[in-house]
């Protein structure tokens, strides 16, 4: 996700929906920039406690308020959305957690999608970011898009800046991929 586009869904989770909003690049440990900065993908091993343990802590603060938030990250695989939706045992148990109330229906993904080089050019722009465009790849090849029955939107990243944000602002104020 570019600064860009994380400013303005600052922006539009702020000023029209009184969302507060969290990137997790923020909140990454110093050893994981680290490692991100010389090259080096994360693994699940080195995950599980970053969305295992902060993810959770903002969801569950967050949702005890009563509080609507948005949360940039990247969520590549299948197990870290389950962990989100879920709790911290679904990264052992391959299962979300029971509660009762089903977090699910009030999680929506907005999977940014577009080709390799548009992204690459993105990337490119960033400055002072903690992961090098070289790390693109690894990316690509942990992708595991969403599908159902997770609840997502997927966006093309080949829109423009004020398209993208429409998709995501109309979904999330129609609450068409929100279900109560």
């Amino acid at each position: 996700m570019t600064e860009q586009l994380k400013v303005r869904l600052l922006g539009m989770g702020i000023v029209i929906l009184g969302w507060k909003f969290y990137d997790a690049d923020d909140y990454h440990p110093l050893e994981n920039k680290k490692k991100m900065k010389e090259g080096i993908p994360l693994n699940d091993e080195i995950c599980k406690g970053f969305w295992g343990v902060f993810f959770l802590f903002i969801f569950d603060r967050e949702d005890t308020s009563r509080q609507d938030t948005i949360l940039a990250c990247s969520a590549l695989k299948k197990m870290y959305r389950r962990v989100l939706i879920g709790g911290a045992s679904a990264i052992e148990s391959n299962q979300p957690e029971q509660s009762g109330e089903n977090r699910a229906l009030k999680i929506l993904f907005v999977h940014l999608d577009g080709p390799k080089d548009i992204i690459a050019g993105r990337l490119e722009k960033r400055r002072g970011h903690f992961m090098p465009p070289e790390l693109l790849q690894s990316q690509f090849d942990t992708l595991e898009p969403p599908s159902a029955p997770e609840n997502f939107i997927t966006v093309s990243l080949e829109k423009s800046l004020p398209e993208i944000l429409l998709q995501i602002e109309s979904a999330i104020l129609q609450g068409e991929a929100l279900p109560e």
